[in-house]
């Protein structure tokens, strides 16, 4: 059958400065199309009267009789018939940590989508890292960046994202601490035992994940039918099949009960999973991310 998805081929070491700056110079183009969704989300916002960027991430907590009154933080507790304060500590050590998966297998782009899964997974981080530094968080790079917050947070980040070489398969965690959050695009394509383990630490050190799933749609329906070639990003494995479409059923169930058991799993733990199809608007996976992350701090943890 006609080719309906492709990975760009492994390169030998003198290749790859020529694709790493070839890559470099897309992150620009992907941190214009950030803010432009971040715009468009924020529009929205006014448009519904949605509350202001600046209150969506602070931590409250009720108020404690002979705490000082001026603590009080009156806009939040006029909205039901408790006292809220805002929790100074958490303030003091809350970080958001960004990361975008860009091993092998994000590369893919298949005829049913316009962009690569690490394209769309690069694009969801930065308009993160712009929404968060617009409310004064801290953000970070894990193991490319120590927190921060700067206005131009965004930029920065791709700044770095730019001059750095693609990272391992899953960031190294071991800077986070407590009251931390920590946000994934991926395609979470290994087996959830193997994601499980690498993300069970942040639970232990009392910080919150979000995991954003970046879906091709050719991944997930498996269009494929007669004689067809499958090659592994990761390790350059082929296998072939004289009749692909008889797979279908048995793949179509393996790969959604993978996503069942880590939706399942973060749901266990407070945390969010989200779905983001590269055929789709990467506003609808911003919107759905943000609520995850505002709603349940506005609730306390």
């Amino acid at each position: 059958m006609a080719r309906i998805g492709e990975v760009t081929a492994p390169v030998t070491t003198q290749d790859a400065l020529v694709r790493a700056r070839t890559r470099a110079s897309l992150v620009p183009d992907l941190l214009v199309q950030a803010r432009r969704i971040v715009g468009n989300v924020i529009a929205g916002w006014h448009g519904r009267r949605r509350r202001g960027i600046g209150e969506n991430f602070w931590q409250f907590r009720p108020y404690v009789e002979g705490e000082a009154v001026a603590r009080i933080d009156w806009r939040r507790s006029a909205r039901d018939e408790h006292i809220y304060i805002r929790d100074r500590e958490w303030e003091a050590a809350h970080t958001v940590w960004l990361w975008a998966d860009r091993s092998p297998s994000m590369l893919y782009r298949s005829t049913l989508s316009d962009v690569s899964k690490e394209s769309r997974a690069l694009v969801l981080i930065l308009a993160l890292a712009e929404l968060l530094s617009r409310s004064g968080e801290r953000i970070a790079w894990p193991g490319l960046t120590d927190p921060f917050a700067a206005r131009n947070g965004a930029e920065r980040l791709a700044q770095h994202v730019a001059h750095a070489e693609p990272s391992a398969t899953h960031p190294d965690l071991a800077q986070v601490r407590r009251f931390s959050d920590v946000v994934v695009a991926s395609d979470f394509l290994d087996p959830p035992e193997e994601t499980m383990r690498w993300l069970d630490p942040l639970a232990r050190v009392g910080a919150r994940a979000h995991l954003v799933e970046v879906a091709d749609p050719a991944e997930e329906s498996f269009p494929y039918a007669g004689r067809t070639e499958f090659r592994d990003p990761e390790t350059g494995e082929k296998l072939t099949f004289g009749r692909a479409e008889t797979l279908g059923e048995d793949y179509r169930q393996l790969y959604l009960a993978r996503r069942e058991t880590l939706t399942g799993w973060c749901k266990k733990r407070g945390w969010s999973y989200t779905v983001n199809h590269t055929d789709k608007l990467a506003s609808d996976a911003l919107i759905r991310v943000h609520t995850a992350m505002t709603v349940e701090m506005d609730g306390g943890r």
